[in-house]
Order: C-alpha cells, then structure tokens, then sequence
C-alpha cells in the first residue's frame, strides 16, 4: 500500500487505510518504547525509583514541543504520554516489587 497524506486521500476508504498504516506504526514504536521501560526497571533497585517527577515532566514538556511543531494539540499529547507514563510506572513498581519479593530483601 501506498503512503498518502490526508489531503490525497479521496473517499473513507482511503482515509481507513491511512489509519489503519499509522496504527501499525504507533504500535510498533510503543513497542519499541515498551522494550525501553523493560530495561530500564531492570536497571533500579526500588519501586519508589519508578516514578521520578522531574522526568515525567521533561518528557511531557519535549513531547508537548514536538506537538506543537506538528500542529498538534499539546493537550491530547500530554493526555495521552501521562496515561502512557502512568501505565509503564506501575508496570516498573510491579516488577520491582516482585523482583524484591524474590530476592527476600530490600532490594536487588
């Protein structure tokens, strides 16, 4: 299939294709973002290591710039990286838990 860009797209067809193409990007890209997430809880010692605000906010703030550059909405970018970040901080929390569960200590 063809890349095209929305403007060329000529009936509801098009634009679904054009959709479902973008769909399969993200996807991979989140998944590729996941991998990250995976090694990074790897390389913590604690729970409370997951959730660090300073960093939060700095890729809120260099995702909203992108955003805006694109002619996107900054705030349906922030909605979506902070239910994005919420998500990948409690999967890092749970598995550190459970690796210091596992471990029998306080810590890896």
């Amino acid at each position: 299939m063809t890349e095209r860009a929305a403007r060329d797209c000529s009936d509801m067809s098009e634009v679904r294709g054009e959709i479902d193409r973008v769909d399969t990007a993200l996807v991979d890209l989140i998944a590729e973002r996941f991998e990250l997430v995976d090694r990074a809880w790897q390389l913590k010692t604690s729970p409370g290591d997951a959730y660090v605000p300073w960093r939060v906010q700095q890729v809120i703030d260099k995702v909203k710039a992108r955003a805006e550059q694109r002619g996107l909405p900054p705030e349906l970018t922030e909605a979506l990286w902070r239910q994005m970040i919420g998500w990948f901080v409690q999967y890092e929390e749970e598995k550190l838990r459970r690796q210091i569960e596992a471990s029998g200590g306080e810590g890896a």
